[in-house]
């Protein structure tokens, strides 16, 4: 439980649990029709006050992540979900992408390279893997991550404030997002190499570079044999600033973004094959040339 009740930034505690759970149901914890703890216990999970609850609840509900009838609560609406043309997926349908890291984090040895516009879906994902390992569920024996990043003096195309495009309110969204950024990819970095400390892996490297590209798409590359590729949608949503300021905004949402899988196989002409090589060519040549 993190502090936060009665504090006097009551627009960072609403940002605080919504982050939370909208990774939470990103990332499967909390899954499509699954229903959310009743308010009084999110308040004491989060040790916020209620009224700060039902402000986060409400901005999920605007942006589409949950749904709430009277007498039934509220329940998950959304999730990100991964279209995968494999054997496996063809049985079950779509996946979601804690499915993938699951798999992905039982090989020996794990090299991700990501290019992403914030990494809080990774950061949610290896949360997640990383209680999986201190419970003995899986135990590889390194992870290597390479994260490519937008360069923190690009001026990006979002969030940008809807009535004032080029001025004080888009300034203030885009710190917010760098310090969304700093919050995840240090999130990442510490967790990884702790397990490292530990000895529960042999060794844990995260690099990450920076490019001057703004990311249109989100991509995971998963030791060269698979890719998970998805467009950042860019939408109109309220963001919150503050206890009293509400910001509409352009934005995109990384955490909702339909990723489509490709795996490479033993054909090299295959679509799956030829995509994995693209880009896995594409990620290799930026991080040599681009990015610092």
């Amino acid at each position: 439980m993190v502090s936060g009740r009665g504090g006097s930034s009551g627009g960072s505690a609403v940002f605080r649990v919504v982050e939370d759970l909208r990774a939470r149901m990103a990332g499967g914890d909390l899954p499509l029709g699954a229903p959310l703890p009743p308010q009084r216990a999110l308040a004491d999970t989060y040790d916020v006050s209620r009224d700060t609850v039902q402000k986060a609840l409400q901005q999920l509900r605007d942006e589409g992540w949950v749904e709430s009838r009277q007498g039934s609560g509220t329940r998950v609406v959304k999730a990100q979900q991964v279209q995968s043309y494999t054997a496996r997926a063809a049985r079950s349908g779509r996946v979601t992408l804690r499915e993938f890291f699951d798999e992905a984090f039982t090989q020996e040895e794990l090299a991700l390279d990501v290019f992403t516009l914030t990494s809080e879906s990774l950061d949610t994902q290896v949360r997640g893997q990383i209680e999986r390992i201190r419970s003995e569920e899986t135990r590889p024996r390194g992870v290597t991550i390479r994260m490519l990043l937008p360069s923190e003096s690009l001026d990006l195309p979002y969030p940008r404030a809807i009535e004032d495009p080029g001025g004080r309110l888009t300034a203030r969204l885009q710190k917010r997002l760098l310090g969304i950024t700093h919050r995840h990819s240090g999130s990442i970095e510490v967790q990884l190499r702790q397990l490292e400390a530990e000895g529960l892996v042999e060794y844990a490297r995260v690099e990450i570079r920076h490019v001057d590209l703004a990311p249109a798409f989100k991509l995971y590359l998963i030791n060269g044999a698979q890719a998970l590729h998805g467009p950042y949608e860019v939408l109109e949503r309220p963001i919150v600033l503050s206890d009293k300021e509400t910001v509409e905004a352009l934005d995109v949402l990384g955490l909702g973004a339909m990723l489509t899988h490709y795996l490479k196989d033993d054909n090299p002409d295959s679509r799956g094959s030829v995509f994995v090589a693209a880009w896995q060519a594409w990620f290799d040549s930026v991080w040599e040339h681009l990015a610092y």
